[in-house]
């Protein structure tokens, strides 16, 4: 700011004190402290404004570059998620165009076919509900009882012999 010394202030004091006089020279001196404190306020409250002003700068533009950034990954997710979509569909219709044929219809089964598959469904659930010998579930893997853990435990048990270490 403004560089005044000492030295300065005593000359500006006693010319002061010459030219308005011991009376009035307090009601001046306050008058000018309060004027001096008025302007340092002031001053102080500029600084704080362009300084306020300053950081909603950077505040706004920090907003805009986050604002830019979403919109960007929004983009990019709604076009990643367009592009499977459309590749999904495309992989549909391919797997619809090779399993219906080349014409896009599949042909109805005919009764001959529907017959048959009925028949070997009729033999598979014989084959599982009827009553079957036990050599012949046995043979085909089947299980022909249930057994509870402890009944198995004390079957496949080792024998009772303890061997001893020590003797």
């Amino acid at each position: 700011m403004i560089d005044i010394g000492l030295t300065k202030i005593a000359l500006i004091g006693a010319v002061a004190l010459i030219v308005i006089g011991p009376e009035k020279l307090p009601a001046v001196a306050r008058m000018a402290g309060t004027l001096f404190g008025r302007a340092q306020r002031y001053i102080s409250n500029v600084k704080a404004e362009v300084n306020r002003e300053m950081q909603m700068e950077e505040l706004n533009k920090m907003h805009s570059n986050i604002v830019n950034a979403a919109n960007n990954l929004h983009k990019t997710v709604a076009d990643d998620i367009a592009e499977a979509e459309q590749d999904f569909t495309q992989a549909v219709a391919e797997a619809n165009q090779s399993y219906l044929g080349g014409d896009g219809w599949k042909h109805a089964p005919s009764e001959q076919d529907l017959a048959e598959k009925s028949k070997h469904f009729r033999k598979k659930k014989l084959a599982h509900t009827s009553s079957l010998p036990m050599w012949f579930k046995r043979q085909s893997g089947r299980k022909s009882r249930v057994m509870s853990g402890a009944a198995r435990v004390a079957r496949y048990r080792p024998s009772s012999k303890t061997i001893n270490f020590f003797n």
